[in-house]
């Protein structure tokens, strides 16, 4: 199992608009085969960063899901979304792998 670990900085004029881009795409995580752990918004401390967590059985698999994502519609409408408002200014993806006891 491996985990995507997303660092968003975020506009924090634009953290309703954010909300709902996330809300958008954890379904959409979720009907391509991942489990999405949800987003982190700001609350105390800085207010321009955002975390989503979300897992897939492997890398493939994750691979597997960003060229499904790339032609569904779904996610294509998230993504124009996310043109229209730019809620976020960057993000940065990491993969990490979890160790349970």
């Amino acid at each position: 199992m491996i985990t995507c670990y997303l660092r968003y900085v975020v506009d924090p004029f634009k953290l309703k608009e954010f909300e709902a881009y996330g809300k958008m795409w954890i379904p959409l995580v979720e009907k391509l085969g991942g489990k999405h752990h949800g987003y982190f918004m700001p609350h105390e401390g800085a207010n321009n960063i955002a975390l989503a967590l979300f897992s897939f059985p492997s890398l493939a698999a994750y691979e597997t899901y960003r060229l499904k994502a790339g032609s569904d519609p779904e996610c294509q409408a998230a993504m124009r979304y996310y043109e229209e408002t730019r809620c976020f200014i960057s993000y940065e993806r990491s993969f990490m792998r979890p160790v349970f006891e």
